[in-house]
């Protein structure tokens, strides 16, 4: 079951489920979630490794990141992959799971948001990928609202999320054995 936005509302004043929202999203969400803004953009080089047990992430530099009253954006040019992060943290408790989805506006530009879910139990900002798969370049301003998150009720035991991106870091320091 996908909660509402009054139970969403709810969590947010007595758990914390989503700190930093806009005063927008506290006062008239839209749909059955909330919209996320764009606080960092992070270019990646370098090389990864993903192995069975260990894996390294590729290298990371941050070119831009959310003032609060500072306008500044990242154009995106066809064919650039960037990883973002966002200006909201989540506090997702056991018996919830986080979907994000893209809002629309990214897709009809040409660019590509890729996610994952929020596993029950992960606290921290969150981390998403885009790429330009369109052919124009487009302009993305710090603080604009990029994606959607959802929350699904879980209905049985869940396993909380112990990963080592626990607290939205982006990039591992070097190899690492995964838990």
């Amino acid at each position: 079951m996908v909660l509402g936005v009054d139970k969403l509302l709810e969590l947010v004043k007595t758990k914390k489920l989503v700190e930093n929202l806009c005063d927008r999203e506290l006062n008239n969400p839209e749909g059955t979630g909330f919209d996320l803004r764009v606080g960092e953009f992070f270019k990646i080089s370098g090389e990864g490794y993903l192995g069975e047990t260990e894996r390294k992430t590729c290298d990371i530099e941050s070119i831009a990141k959310f003032k609060e009253g500072k306008i500044q954006s990242v154009t995106v040019n066809p064919g650039d992959f960037y990883l973002i992060k966002t200006i909201e943290t989540v506090n997702i408790p056991e018996n919830l799971v986080a979907v994000f989805k893209p809002r629309t506006t990214m897709q009809r530009m040409g660019i590509f948001f890729r996610s994952s879910q929020g596993a029950p139990g992960y606290s921290g900002e969150l981390t998403f990928a885009i790429a330009n798969a369109g052919p124009c370049k487009v302009k993305i301003e710090l603080g604009a609202r990029v994606a959607h998150v959802m929350f699904h009720e879980v209905n049985g035991a869940t396993n909380l999320y112990r990963g080592q991106w626990q607290g939205g870091r982006v990039t591992t320091e070097g190899k690492e054995v995964q838990v």
